[in-house]
């Protein structure tokens, strides 16, 4: 292109000079010279405007030349502003991500039989390079060490207590005693378990043995046994305010004090916990149980008909479907992206706007200079064409208008 424009320049000046030196009295050299002079000067005008955005042209340093290498750092920041400010601003991004619909986005994708099958095979995929990764005597010594250390700074008692506090809270425990109560009487209803009371209570009552009446005595004390604590057991199942619910609330109470506060039973699961870590026998039970469930996780992933990534994709697959038909959770979706875009947005434009600016600022600006004119350049020759057509035409059209004044 620069080759086709110095082309175009060199003949307008080639025809100048042929109808300067050559040409006749007729008026048509005249305005031949006119166009060949005009389509030099504006050949001239835009080659030195192309070139000034570049470089000095001529290599002379001529004010407002060189405007691009010149201003390298200062086009760089005016960049960074177009593009953080027309394609990274929060409405227009907001609006981008309300028209992308990432619920029903999400919802079809995963609805896809292939994409769900995707999802099975890239979450095993990351599922095996982190086991083989777990599987390692360093980091596996590390976490050891590192449990260890927090496990031994646990107090047994204090977080027991404060596990029954939460579990007895608002009388919960009474549902225990409730299960309990229903146990012993299933219990007391069993033949075996009669069978055997009375079978005891007969090898007590010996002196009845003689007279045959130990195994009626005992079946008798055996009834009235089971019958009392069904009464008992009735009657605390139906008064709220039985004074053994009270009795077991009290219990429970004073047991849950003593973890928290008796300095001996802190004492007790201290013993408990650093016997517990310090025995080998712990150490390699847990190591077994790892190793056999990793064996398992392997063997099954490692196969073609893997039951656990079958199992993900149809997780994958359930949970698309059922998304596509709730437009709730799809506008729920959208919400909670909407809501946590805009901080992104706001930290990493920021980010992207002093990355441009600092990349530009660091490209020497030779280099930058002729990637732009490698990009650009064929488009700015156009105007170096156009500049000789159009200047020619000019001073065709300005030679024409001279003559027709003259002739009036």
């Amino acid at each position: 292109m620069k080759r086709t424009a110095t082309t175009l320049l060199a003949g307008a000046a080639g025809v100048y000079a042929a109808t300067t030196a050559w040409g006749g009295p007729h008026p048509v050299w005249g305005y031949v010279a006119a166009f060949s002079e005009a389509a030099m000067v504006g050949a001239i005008a835009d080659w030195f405007a192309v070139s000034a955005l570049f470089r000095h042209p001529l290599g002379l340093p001529i004010p407002h030349t060189a405007i691009i290498p010149r201003n390298k750092d200062r086009i760089g920041r005016h960049l960074a502003d177009f593009i953080c400010s027309n394609f990274l601003s929060t409405p227009q991004l907001l609006a981008k991500i309300r028209a992308f619909d990432p619920g029903r986005r999400l919802a079809d994708w995963l609805a896809n039989p292939l994409h769900a099958e995707q999802v099975g095979v890239h979450l095993v995929a990351a599922a095996q390079y982190g086991l083989r990764a777990l599987d390692d005597q360093r980091l596996q010594g590390f976490l050891h060490d590192t449990l260890s250390a927090g496990l031994r700074q646990l107090d047994l008692s204090q977080v027991g207590g404060k596990l029954l506090d939460a579990a007895t809270s608002e009388r919960r425990h009474q549902a225990v005693l409730d299960e309990l109560l229903l146990q012993l009487a299933e219990l007391l209803q069993k033949e075996g378990l009669q069978e055997t009371l009375a079978d005891a209570i007969a090898r007590e009552v010996k002196g009845l043995r003689y007279v045959g009446l130990d195994q009626v005595a005992a079946r008798l004390a055996t009834r009235k046994i089971v019958s009392a604590t069904a009464r008992t057991i009735v009657d605390i199942a139906e008064n709220p305010e039985h004074v053994l619910r009270y009795r077991f609330d009290a219990l429970v109470h004073g047991f849950t004090e003593r973890l928290k506060h008796d300095p001996d039973f802190q004492r007790r699961g201290q013993a408990i916990r650093d016997e517990l870590l310090e025995h080998p026998a712990f150490r390699e039970y847990l190591q077994g149980l790892w190793h056999k469930l990793q064996d398992w996780l392997e063997e099954d992933m490692g196969r073609e008909d893997s039951s656990i990534r079958a199992r993900i994709s149809a997780m994958a697959l359930t949970l698309g479907q059922r998304l596509q038909q709730d437009d709730t959770m799809q506008a729920w979706i959208n919400e909670q992206v909407l809501a946590s875009a805009p901080l992104p947005i706001e930290r990493y434009r920021e980010d992207i706007r002093a990355y441009i600016t600092q990349r530009i600022g660091d490209w020497n600006a030779q280099e930058m200079t002729d990637e732009l004119e490698r990009n650009i350049g064929k488009d700015l020759q156009f105007i170096r064409i156009n500049g000789t057509l159009v200047g020619g035409l000019v001073g065709l059209a300005i030679h024409a208008l001279t003559q027709l004044a003259k002739s009036l």
